[in-house]
């Protein structure tokens, strides 16, 4: 997944030293790129959202990547992923919580390309909290994803 050069991402701290834990935190990072590549290629069906992610994960990224795109938007500028927790539960299964720092992020016009420079808000940060179950392929898929803007452990 190569995303467009006005578009970054930094994960900060999403390396434990342990392999399984990085493991899980390496495919739930993807599955978060995956979700930044549907929205800038402007496909909700994406093959790399449909590989990260699984069940409800999956279904509420395609409607979210779908409502961005029917507004005809896209992004542009660079989120910063921090604060990652993971719990291994056993195997083939993980959940992982992490903040997101969205104030240096901004809608983009997909036709004229005017990108929409609104001011930071404590809803520039969010809190998400998922599971992830190892499939037979070995990769770690983000099957659950909640998120809540403006949680307080993210606000900085």
């Amino acid at each position: 997944m190569t995303l467009p050069e006005d578009v970054e991402e930094r994960f900060e701290g999403w390396k434990t030293g342990d392999a399984t834990k990085d493991a899980v935190l390496a495919d739930a990072g993807r599955a978060q790129t995956a979700v930044t590549y549907a929205v800038t290629e402007g496909d909700p069906e994406s093959t790399a959202l449909r590989f990260y992610q699984a069940g409800s994960a999956l279904a509420g990224s395609q409607d979210w990547v779908k409502g961005i795109v029917d507004a005809g938007l896209t992004y542009s500028g660079s989120v910063r992923y921090f604060a990652p927790e993971i719990s291994v539960f056993d195997k083939k299964s993980a959940g992982v919580s992490y903040c997101a720092d969205e104030s240096k992020a901004y809608n983009k016009n997909r036709k004229t390309d005017k990108v929409d420079k609104a001011p930071a808000t404590d809803d520039s940060y969010v809190l998400y909290s998922t599971r992830l179950e190892k499939n037979d392929e070995g990769v770690w898929q983000t099957t659950k994803l909640e998120s809540e803007r403006g949680n307080r452990k993210c606000v900085q």
